[in-house]
């Protein structure tokens, strides 16, 4: 009989869960659309060219939120014979210039506007527009990091984990990307009005460049940690050790299984994972006992894990109990 199934793994995403994304994803890009909105009328109104480029700030985080989109629609087409295991690492790539996008046009872009007004000293604007355009784009990327909060909270919670690890285990890296420029987004915004009432108080505009600084340094870490996970699930990243060893033991527990001495998986997309292993056999079974055993072995790793899309096993020649554990990736 199979063995009975588990909570789901974060290095899995059924189509709920998909659906959840696609969701955190528009509703950030629609509070990102108002933010740019608000920000580009302050900017006509008050004469601030702080404020118009924080408006192209604004869209460009728009433009993110198009690309994770497109990640989460072109990652979920079917196998063909082309991509005989699907498209799912496409997702990765459009998450992956959806992270490049942030560092050049938020990180790259607020440094060096912070840089040029120092230099200049040139006056922000409107305080009083400037205070009420950073109130309305608090609101907007409030929502927006509510809706992603409670996603990763209500999934960190039914796996039992932290969401300090789902974030680092989970394979969806639109609602990860989503997280992580939300936060930065209400901390950049602190920042701002920070850096303005400074300004404001001392008549130095040397604050308001410290704080489009620090907001693009805050960016650039977002950036560097968003493309890291996306480029070590572009090479191919295994899934979590937890679940690597769970496999080794549902495939040892196979009955006319001696060991299992080598266990490889990878990540094919958000939730899509292949399993290959070489197992040993015992010597007296009959080719027909091992196909047997083999499919029972599928059907089995899919009850427990139903992101598990592929599995392919090699017979081969090993020693009795010595099985592959420890394996995958330990964060």
């Amino acid at each position: 009989m199979p063995a009975p199934a588990e909570p789901a793994d974060p290095s899995e995403s059924p189509d709920d869960e998909g659906n959840e994304s696609v969701g955190t994803v528009v509703v950030a890009g629609l509070a990102n659309l108002a933010i740019a909105a608000a920000k580009l009328v302050a900017g006509m109104l008050s004469g601030s060219a702080a404020m118009l480029s924080e408006a192209a700030h604004s869209l460009a985080d728009t433009v993110t939120e198009v690309f994770l989109f497109v990640a989460l629609r072109r990652g979920t087409k079917q196998p063909d014979e082309e991509h005989p295991f699907g498209y799912g690492k496409e997702s990765f790539v459009w998450a992956f210039i959806a992270a490049l996008f942030t560092f050049v046009g938020g990180a790259g872009f607020s440094i060096y506007h912070g840089v040029t007004t120092i230099i200049s000293g040139e006056h922000s604007g409107d305080f009083l527009v400037s205070y009420i355009v950073l109130g309305v784009s608090f609101l907007a990327e409030g929502t927006s990091f509510l809706k992603a909060q409670r996603q990763v909270t209500g999934e960190s919670k039914r796996w039992g984990i932290t969401r300090r690890r789902f974030l680092r285990l989970t394979s969806d890296t639109t609602v990860k990307a989503v997280y992580f420029e939300d936060s930065a987004a209400l901390i950049g915004l602190i920042l701002a009005a920070a850096g303005i009432a400074l300004s404001q108080i001392t008549g130095a505009e040397l604050w308001d460049g410290l704080a489009s600084i620090a907001i693009g340094l805050l960016l650039l870490v977002v950036a560097t940690v968003l493309a890291r996970a996306n480029v070590s699930l572009l090479v191919g990243r295994a899934v979590p050790r937890r679940m690597h060893n769970q496999i080794a033991d549902d495939l040892a527990g196979i009955p006319v299984v001696t060991a299992v001495p080598t266990l490889l998986t990878m990540q094919l997309g958000p939730g899509a994972i292949l399993v290959a292993a070489k197992v040993d056999f015992n010597d007296d079974v009959s080719g027909a006992e091992i196909e047997a055993a083999s499919d029972e072995a599928e059907r089995r790793l899919r009850a427990r894990y139903p992101g598990i899309q592929y599995v392919f096993l090699d017979p081969t020649r090993g020693r009795a109990g010595r099985n592959h554990r420890d394996g995958g990736v330990d964060i």
